[in-house]
């Protein structure tokens, strides 16, 4: 049978009468924007994270530009974050007005370096933005060491990471704030496009909030001019539901993902590392292969559906011309070789034996795996 690369429809099947449930709620009350329904969405993934506050927006990158914002950052500043990553995560930061400035990541766990970092500060650094890829988080204690050297604001890009944990933390409460998306494919999905903020910074949170909302401090009173970003109520109700399940769902696919390492160790690719102090919740199961193009076929014509996150790095994006010459050769090297395969919490042992095996087919004779990651790393 074919393999869905994400397979939303089994998973809103086991909860569909709590989400009829939901959505007539909302319906019934007839208040479609903010509200109740936001307000206890925003309590409950606040104590989720483990902050004190949580803003709810619109989207992903209006969670990361208001934050920015909100913290003051703007034209003339410039915001470190890395070149492997969704464009999202640096758009954002020119929205603000102020600069990206890009830096390589770990060559095993495709993370944001903190050494790194460091290097890139000049006198108009102000903030860093760092991404928890795949589903795991950036090592935080030392890049908040670095920002705290440097008096430097951190704004978490959760967008792929809601229940990770870092030394035993949640994602979101590990920086000054954090920004998530909640797009449908998401490990908790709305049923269209929502996202917030989390921080234990009741004047930031705030600030935050007036900027979804027209800079209302007030209704019809507009303390700042500024944009309606906010989360609408079905989007709060729905995610309320979904927020019960999480912990399961990564449960589940922490349990594929385990699969995937046993049945895939030995062939010619770069399996997924975990990186130090982390437990993932693998929003991506994402290999490297030399040929990828070429495994991309063969899975797809064994009836394997895969995606591919990111096959163009920022710097190389025609969206960044200003950025056509500079190099970053392990981003670069992801790009060209990074594969992503099936994962979600319903996934079988049979699915995963089935991809298992096309991968194995499509791999008879290629070079070693140890290749793979020697090359990126040089």
């Amino acid at each position: 049978m074919p393999i869905p690369f994400l397979d939303l429809k089994t998973q809103l099947a086991s909860i569909r009468p709590e989400i009829d449930t939901a959505i007539a709620r909302v319906l019934d009350s007839a208040h479609f924007i903010l509200g109740d329904e936001v307000d206890a969405f925003e309590t409950e993934f606040a104590a989720f994270c483990g902050t004190r506050a949580c803003v709810g927006v619109d989207t992903g990158i209006s969670a990361l530009e208001l934050t920015l914002r909100a913290a003051g950052i703007g034209p003339g500043d410039e915001v470190i974050t890395v070149a492997h990553t969704f464009i999202a995560t640096v758009s954002a930061i020119s929205f603000s007005g102020a600069t990206p400035v890009l830096v390589e990541v770990d060559p095993t766990t495709y993370l944001m370096d903190p050494r790194r970092v460091e290097a890139a500060i000049t006198p108009r650094t102000r903030a860093v933005v760092p991404v928890h890829l795949y589903g795991q988080t950036v090592d935080m204690d030392p890049l908040m060491d670095i920002a705290r050297r440097h008096r430097l604001f951190v704004l978490e890009d959760a967008c792929q990471a809601h229940g990770a944990r870092y030394k035993g933390r949640r994602a979101g409460g590990l920086g000054h704030a954090a920004a998530f998306s909640f797009y449908p494919g998401k490990n908790l999905g709305a049923a269209g496009d929502a996202g917030a903020v989390t921080t234990d910074d009741p004047d930031l949170a705030g600030r935050i909030r007036m900027l979804r909302n027209y800079g209302q401090s007030a209704k019809y009173h507009h303390d700042m001019l500024a944009f309606n970003r906010r989360l609408d109520s079905l989007q709060a109700a729905i995610l309320r539901v979904k927020l019960r399940h999480l912990d399961d769902w990564n449960a589940g696919r922490r349990r594929a993902a385990a699969a995937y390492a046993e049945r895939l160790a030995g062939l010619s690719l770069a399996l997924p590392v975990v990186a130090p102090d982390n437990e993932p919740v693998w929003h991506l199961y994402v290999v490297r292969a030399a040929d990828r193009d070429a495994l991309r076929r063969h899975l797809d014509e064994a009836g394997v559906d895969t995606g591919l996150h990111y096959p163009v790095s920022i710097h190389r994006q025609r969206a960044y011309p200003e950025f056509a010459g500079l190099r970053f050769p392990i981003s670069e090297g992801i790009a060209d070789q990074c594969l992503s395969l099936p994962l979600f919490a319903e996934l079988t042992d049979n699915q995963i034996d089935q991809v298992a095996r096309a991968v194995r087919s499509a791999l008879r004779g290629a070079s070693a795996p140890g290749d793979l990651v020697a090359a990126l790393a040089r």
